[in-house]
């Protein structure tokens, strides 16, 4: 068996951070969005990946190399435009060849790997084993129809859901997947829609199968998407602190203190992660943060909060809360006379004041 793993797009619902960095790449718990896809794919004992990446991007592949980390090779696989995820699967054919495969869309992320839904596509010997979520919102998903145990039917997007059953971001198939996207036409927005290629196999008799997830499940499309994912992600963690703590300060519950990190007089409540070669000086660090390398945070409080490499925040007085903060992002209050808000903000910025 090999994966297929999503790693294009343009991540336009999570800008400005995706104007400089691709959203794979983005830290949950401060690891690597695409890097759980690529830890859950080795832990199910499969041995040869499949990337697809934007033609022309070179930062997957920068930050992964042939998968060696990993115990995986890593095949890249250009994709000229987003056409589609039965697009994605089409091209993907000569590296697949007649293996089955689980396609697995990289900004989706999950508690407890994949196992037990390989294990399910094996038992029922199916060509099309798909894994359900109930969801709030389904009409944002392709929706499964099921009947007495079996799905009957599958809709991208619909208006009017016949489930609240979701199609996520994770799917096995046989060779017989091909036949069914190079028989389907592109829908209305030009794209080869994986829903129709799934409708195909079951009108053409194939066997369709389906897993419920029964834990969590997160598809990290918006920036609340990715707080909430951290947040489920810190909720498993174990206490680690390679760091330093001097004595004035004060550490509860599960925290993960990098190495070389300091934290001064300060209060930290996990479960929170921060990262190697930050320095927490009089500061306040709420539950559910992650806080990457080589960050400053002094004089400021942090909650609930995303903040990337190398960030400095100083003598801000009221609290960052559910915030998401790109590499090298410097918030400071300016000591000049008369106060002022000073900004240096990219496109599609947001920007709360009180």
């Amino acid at each position: 068996m090999k994966t297929l793993i999503t790693a294009g797009g343009h991540g336009t619902r999570l800008r400005p951070i995706t104007h400089t960095q691709n959203k794979h790449l983005i830290p949950i718990a401060n690891k690597k969005m695409l890097a759980y896809a690529l830890e859950y794919s080795k832990n199910a004992g499969i041995s040869e990946a499949g990337i697809i990446i934007n033609s022309g991007d070179t930062s997957i592949s920068d930050a992964f190399g042939n998968g060696e980390s990993f115990g995986l090779k890593i095949t890249y696989i250009e994709q000229s435009a987003p056409l589609g995820l039965g697009h994605v699967v089409k091209i993907a054919e000569p590296f697949i060849g007649k293996e089955p495969f689980i396609f697995y869309l990289g900004d989706n992320i999950l508690v407890g790997g994949v196992n037990k839904f390989i294990e399910d596509f094996r038992s029922n010997r199916s060509n099309c084993h798909l894994v359900l979520s109930k969801v709030p919102d389904p009409n944002r998903f392709g929706v499964a129809d099921v009947k007495d145990g079996r799905i009957i039917g599958i809709e991208e997007k619909p208006d009017n859901p016949k489930s609240n059953l979701a199609v996520t971001g994770i799917y096995l198939y046989d060779n017989h997947i091909f036949e069914a996207v190079n028989n389907i036409a592109p829908s209305a927005r030009g794209e080869l829609e994986i829903s129709d290629a799934h409708q195909y196999l079951l009108d053409k008799g194939y066997i369709v199968s389906f897993s419920e997830i029964t834990g969590w499940w997160k598809d990290t499309g918006k920036p609340s998407d990715l707080l909430e994912a951290n947040r489920l992600v810190l909720d498993n963690i174990k206490d680690n602190r390679m760091g330093t703590i001097d004595s004035s300060s004060i550490v509860s519950g599960r925290v993960v203190l990098g190495k070389n990190s300091k934290i001064i007089n300060s209060n930290v409540r996990g479960p929170a992660i921060i990262g190697d070669n930050v320095v927490i000086d009089n500061a306040y660090i709420g539950p559910y943060s992650a806080i990457g390398n080589g960050c400053t945070i002094l004089n400021s409080e942090i909650e609930y909060s995303i903040l990337m490499n190398d960030c400095k925040i100083s003598n801000i007085s009221r609290r960052i809360e559910a915030s998401l903060l790109g590499n090298d992002v410097h918030m400071l209050r300016t000591k000049s006379k008369p106060a002022t808000h000073r900004f240096i903000l990219g496109d599609q910025s947001r920007v709360e004041i009180d």
